[in-house]
């Protein structure tokens, strides 16, 4: 495929980059203001699932644009919330998408829906009223599943989740079980303005209110108001996608460092987990109990996070092997060789499926670790350009928004300034 290697984007500001110059010092960019088409990062289906540290869509819209062509195979082997997959429908690009939690096998029905039939809120609405008539209970496979709510609290959300399991599994499923995702974490002690399982005051105080007025008219409003919305979300993307004939593939529960796809991809995009940062299993842990995964399968994927896997093979680098020097705490050395080991070991696997002259692009963070900046991105590089990959360009998009929590013991309160997108290409 015949490459790009100089574009002009006519925007507030002009922006010109040049590919393969071999200059490591990052440009600086802002991908909100260089797709101006984009306005919304949660406009279309990309909102219906809470899922941390999203994949900004801007970002994957210009290694859309820029690296691919319609028709074109991508490859995201760190898929969270599948961002690169509605991007690459809506663009007409096919798309692959791996991931270890099982959400993404739930996320994907209704993220990337296709199917032209007309969705009726008339048979949305009868669907929730049937499952708010349900009489048995739904009780996860998690022993410590009360602890995250008031008893009254669960014995409703538990015959909802009842109904909704015995539900056909159709469209009208797919909104009402994303809503009720939403209503049975705002409805338990478990914080649900930030990534990780835990109670916090400000919740315990929310529920407590919640309880001195009719709460559960309150989680039926929700429950309504958020499949209606979702409803919309869907129809939208409908229209959006009439006549496509794409197709997204995915595969949840994997470990992306050893799966094994037959087919060769002409682009891989992708937003590796931060490095100390990688417990989504853990913030989707309540979700996933509610779907009905069972409590073997959740701690199996769980032993498969970055953080609680052992680092099989020392990664060496200059930049990484000067952090280590630097780096005293024993714990915090053994994430660091994990999280690299894991990581490279997942993105070596999955660029070795990249046609000759197609362009991994790894959008990273340089967090801190025992207060010392790691340059994640000058790690990557400083691996792959010596095993068949070339430069191209790495920018600097600084941080407009983040959400912190002040509650938090965070070594980092101020959070990353930027983020950055390393642009290789298979030789």
């Amino acid at each position: 495929m015949q490459m790009k290697q100089l574009t002009l984007f006519e925007t507030k500001h002009k922006f010109n980059y040049t590919l393969g110059k071999n200059n490591l010092t990052p440009v600086e960019v802002s991908f909100r203001d260089i797709i101006p088409e984009i306005t919304d990062t949660s406009y279309l289906t990309h909102s219906i699932y809470y899922y941390p540290a999203k994949f900004i869509p801007q970002v994957v819209r210009f290694c859309i644009n820029e690296f691919t062509q319609k028709g074109d195979i991508i490859l995201d082997p760190f898929a969270g919330s599948g961002t690169v997959g509605l991007e690459a429908l809506i663009t007409e690009r096919n798309a692959i998408l791996l991931d270890l939690n099982y959400l993404l096998e739930v996320i994907a029905p209704i993220k990337f829906y296709k199917d032209q039939n007309k969705i009726d809120k008339t048979i949305l609405y009868k669907k929730i009223e049937q499952i708010k008539s349900e009489k048995e209970q739904f009780i996860p496979d998690y022993s410590n599943i009360k602890y995250w709510y008031p008893d009254d609290f669960f014995e409703v959300i538990s015959r909802y989740w009842a109904g909704v399991h015995k539900l056909n599994d159709d469209i009208y499923k797919w909104i009402i079980k994303a809503s009720l995702l939403r209503v049975s974490k705002l409805f338990s002690w478990a914080e649900h303005r930030t990534p990780k399982l835990f109670k916090s005051k400000f919740k315990k105080k929310y529920i407590d209110d919640l309880l001195k007025i009719n709460w559960q008219k309150e989680l039926d409003n929700k429950l309504i108001a958020l499949s209606y919305k979702y409803h919309d979300s869907v129809r939208e993307l409908q229209n959006k996608v009439k006549n496509f004939t794409n197709n997204i593939e995915y595969f949840a529960g994997v470990d992306s460092s050893k799966f094994k796809l037959n087919k060769n991809v002409d682009a891989l995009i992708t937003s590796p987990p931060y490095l100390q940062a990688q417990e989504y299993i853990r913030t989707a842990k309540l979700d996933l109990y509610w779907l009905g995964y069972s409590d073997k399968q959740i701690k199996a994927i769980s032993k498969l996070e970055i953080p609680y896997r052992k680092a099989e093979r020392i990664i060496h680098t200059d930049t990484l092997d000067n952090i280590r020097k630097q780096v005293s705490n024993k714990k915090l050395l053994n994430i660091l060789n994990s999280y690299f080991d894991h990581t490279i070991a997942s993105l070596e696997n999955n660029m070795s499926l990249l046609k000759t002259g197609g362009k991994a692009c790894i959008f990273v963070g340089n967090p801190k670790i025992d207060g010392i900046e790691i340059e994640t991105w000058r790690i990557f590089y400083e691996y792959f350009i010596v095993r068949g990959f070339k430069f191209e360009i790495v920018f600097d998009d600084e941080i407009k928004t983040r959400q912190l929590f002040g509650q938090r013991n965070n070594k980092n309160p101020n959070g990353m300034k930027s983020e950055y997108l390393l642009i290789l290409s298979k030789e």
